[in-house]
């Protein structure tokens, strides 16, 4: 997979957040699968702004209920740390709150894990006002079951918390406070979601094409050269967070309206899921989809069944779909998997390549569409 770098200085460097990452094979999950997934977990680590210092993963037939890992491994990563000038230790898999707590205690470092990191990711990432609240909602909900007795004051992150009463704990004062949030957040997020469902009333006799796919696969590149519109891209994690809408009509029997969509990645938190219902529903709600997948990445099996189990999700699996092998510029050789659904396209997004097939697809598919619309 790409890894979004940029030119650091020495100087910047040394502010980077050092950490170690740390993956559990156990069940049927072997240490090759993990080190694959660890480098996705690199490349988050990257883009969130932190240097990897090291990675440790262990085999054993399940995690621990105290540590997730081994009592070996929590000494051997508390040395690492010391040794590397390490602050952080970074999980592939979600951590119970007890076994982050543990962790935290024992290894004397911030302990965050795969969950925590992508909702920081989506939270910088996060540019509309609509974006910000569905993320800062997913924040809290994973907070909440995290506010225990060894829960650092709430003020040191979100501000100053006024007195509420004699002989109230500030656990208890933090917990109201997070769950008065959530409830301001979710009604902001209802009216949102009536506007959004009335703005798709008022395009129901257009025909409605999303894009969707892993994170990271091209999906921005390709609807602004199919809008000519100018969604920001790059070469990094989770760029796009907002699902942006273009109607067109030059070219197509009737107006198509091209949606592009936040990416998914493995081990999506599910609150981000919950929280980004209302901008997913314009992909539950299309007529067709487009599942954008970078061929030039080894794991494109995964990332295809990773973004078909979100969209089953999302209650989108039975949307038509085209399967769409993208960076063919990247991967020349590439051939399309067997068994895949119907005849994909193999394109390059970005120097523009195997385009005409697929617009003459849609405009085959739009002209279907429209006549339907017009025997009504």
């Amino acid at each position: 997979m790409c890894i979004f770098m940029e030119v650091i200085t020495e100087h910047e460097k040394n502010d980077l957040e050092k950490v170690i990452l740390v993956g559990l094979a156990s069940g049927s999950r072997k240490k090759a699968e993990v080190a694959e997934s660890l480098d996705e977990l690199e490349a988050l680590a990257v883009s969130a702004g932190a240097e990897v210092v090291g990675r440790r993963i262990q085999a054993r037939s399940k995690p621990t209920a105290a540590y997730y890992i081994g009592t070996g491994l929590v000494e051997e990563i508390k040395q690492s740390l010391v040794e590397f000038g390490g602050n952080c230790v970074l999980f592939d898999d979600p951590l119970s709150p007890a076994q982050q707590r543990n962790l935290e205690r024992a290894i004397d470092a911030k302990v965050l894990d795969r969950p925590i990191l992508i909702l920081d990711i989506f939270a910088t990432r996060a540019r509309t006002a609509a974006a910000r609240l569905q993320v800062e909602l997913a924040q809290l909900e994973y907070t909440l079951p995290r506010l225990t007795g060894a829960w650092v004051h709430f003020s040191r992150q979100y501000g100053g918390i006024g007195a509420k009463g004699p002989g109230e704990t500030q656990l208890e004062i933090d917990r109201r406070r997070v769950h008065k949030r959530i409830a301001h957040l979710k009604g902001k997020l209802k009216k949102l979601g009536k506007q959004r469902a009335t703005q798709r009333k008022q395009r129901q006799v257009l025909y409605k094409v999303a894009l969707v796919g892993y994170t990271n696969a091209g999906k921005s590149t390709l609807f602004n050269l199919l809008t000519k519109a100018k969604v920001r891209t790059a070469d990094m994690l989770f760029t796009t967070l907002d699902s942006t809408t273009r109607v067109m009509s030059s070219g197509y029997p009737c107006q198509i309206v091209f949606s592009d969509t936040v990416g998914f990645i493995k081990k999506l938190p599910h609150q981000l899921v919950e929280s980004f219902k209302s901008t997913l529903e314009e992909v539950s709600l299309a007529d067709l989809l487009l599942h954008v997948v970078d061929c030039s990445d080894t794991r494109v099996e995964e990332h295809i069944r990773q973004t078909q189990q979100v969209l089953s999700e999302i209650g989108a699996d039975k949307v038509p779909y085209l399967m769409i092998f993208n960076k063919i510029d990247i991967s020349p050789d590439f051939q399309p998997l067997d068994g895949s659904r119907d005849a994909p396209f193999v394109i390059s997004a970005l120097r523009p390549t195997g385009i005409n097939s697929l617009q003459a697809e849609l405009v085959a598919r739009s002209g279907r569409f429209f006549s339907k619309i017009r025997r009504k």
